[in-house]
C-alpha cells in the first residue's frame, strides 16, 4: 500500500515486525518541501530521478567504506528498495532491546554555517551562543566552523526540536553502546560526504543522519548526501531547496507553518502556498539534474554543465 511523504512514496512490500525487517520501496517524486509544509503547489521535473540517483550512489559509497545501510537495490529510474524498520509512537521511546524500529532521533551535522542555517536564528534568538559551536564570536554567514559540529533532534513530531545528548539517548531507546555508535557512525558519514563533495567542487556545509535499528545493528536510512538531507553548495550558491525558501522569504510569501501550528490550525486549514513563477521550475529542474549528474559522475540528461546551472539560479534570484 503507498504512503504519500513530502516528497517520497513509500510503497510497503513486506510489513516489519518487532523482530524483523520489512521491505520498502521509496519513490522519489518531483515534488519539493520547505517550512515543513509538505508537498508544494508546483513539481520540478527530473527532481525524483535525480535526487534518486544520488541517493543510491551515496548508499554504495557508504557501504564500500564499511558504513551499514538499510539500502537494498535501485530500481531505475526513481525508486530505491531498502529494509524496512517500525516507526515508533513519538510518545512512548522504544524500549532497551528492540529489534526493529526506525530511530525516533537525527544527527545534525554542521561543518559551516551557511545562508539559512538554523544556527543563525538560534544565535540571534539567544537559544544558542557560539561557544555551543566552537567559536568566540557570532559567526559570520558561510563561517567555516574550527571543527564540524554534531546535534540531535526529534524527527517525528510536527516540528523537529534541537535536544540534549540526555534526552536524544533517552527517546531514541539505545544503550550507551549503539548510543556512541551513532554517533561515531553519523561522524564517518560527514567525513565521507564531505570529502566526495569536496572531489566534486562542492561544498558540503551540514547534513543530518538518521538511523534503523535491525537484530540489534545499526544502519543509516533515509537518503544521505542528497540536496533533500544535505546543504550542497557550488560557486556559493545554494544547490538544494534553500534556492526555493529564499524566494518564497524574498517575496513576502514565507508559510508560517510553526505558527499555525502552535495556534493549533488544523492541518487541512492551513492555506495553499503561492506557486512559483513558471520560469522559475525549468531553471530548477536543470539545477537538480546537473548537481545528480555532478555527485554521481553520471551523465544522463542534456543538461547545462553545475557551473552554468548555478549562474543561471544566481541570476533568477538577483532578478
Amino acid at each position: 500500500m503507498p504512503v504519500l511523504h513530502s516528497t517520497k512514496n513509500l510503497e510497503v512490500v513486506v510489513p516489519p515486525t518487532a523482530t524483523t525487517e520489512g521491505v520498502g520501496i521509496f519513490e522519489y517524486t518531483d515534488t519539493y518541501s520547505v517550512f515543513r509544509f509538505g508537498p508544494m503547489p508546483d513539481t520540478i521535473p527530473g527532481k525524483g530521478e535525480a535526487v534518486c540517483r544520488m541517493a543510491a550512489f551515496t548508499f554504495a559509497m557508504l557501504e564500500a567504506a564499511g558504513v551499514r545501510t538499510h539500502f537494498r537495490r535501485y530500481i531505475a529510474p526513481n525508486r530505491i528498495e531498502f529494509s524496512l524498520a517500525r516507526v515508533p509512537d513519538p510518545a512512548d521511546p522504544p524500549p532497551a532491546g528492540a529489534e526493529s524500529y526506525l530511530v525516533p532521533v537525527q544527527v545534525l551535522f554542521r561543518n559551516e554555517v551557511p545562508q539559512g542555517s538554523s544556527v543563525h536564528r538560534r544565535l540571534a534568538d539567544g537559544t544558542m551562543v557560539p561557544a555551543d559551536v566552537g567559536l568566540r564570536h557570532i559567526p559570520a554567514v558561510g563561517e567555516i566552523l574550527p571543527r564540524p559540529i554534531l546535534e540531535y533532534a526529534t524527527m517525528l513530531g510536527d516540528t523537529n526540536e534541537i535536544i540534549g545528548v540526555d534526552e536524544a539517548q533517552r527517546l531514541s531507546g539505545l544503550t550507551n553502546h549503539l548510543f556512541r555508535e551513532m554517533r561515531d557512525t553519523a561522524i564517518t558519514v560527514n567525513k565521507l560526504l564531505t570529502a566526495h563533495a569536496n572531489e566534486r567542487g562542492l561544498r558540503h556545509c551540514d547534513g543530518k543522519a538518521e538511523f534503523v535499528v535491525s537484530r540489534g545493528k545499526l544502519m543509516v536510512a533515509d537518503s544521505p548526501g542528497t540536496p533533500d538531507e544535505s546543504r550542497l553548495l557550488f560557486d556559493g550558491v545554494h544547490c538544494g531547496k534553500q534556492v526555493l525558501r529564499n524566494w518564497y522569504v524574498n517575496n513576502g510569501l514565507e508559510v508560517p507553518v510553526t505558527r499555525w501550528i502552535a495556534a493549533g490550525v488544523p492541518r487541512h486549514h492551513w492555506p495553499e502556498p503561492a506557486r512559483l513563477p513558471p520560469h522559475f521550475v525549468p531553471v530548477m529542474s536543470d539545477l537538480y539534474r546537473s548537481l545528480s549528474e555532478t555527485w554521481t559522475g553520471e551523465r544522463r540528461w542534456n543538461v547545462p554543465d553545475l557551473r552554468s546551472a548555478t549562474r543561471a539560479v544566481a541570476e533568477l534570484i538577483d532578478q
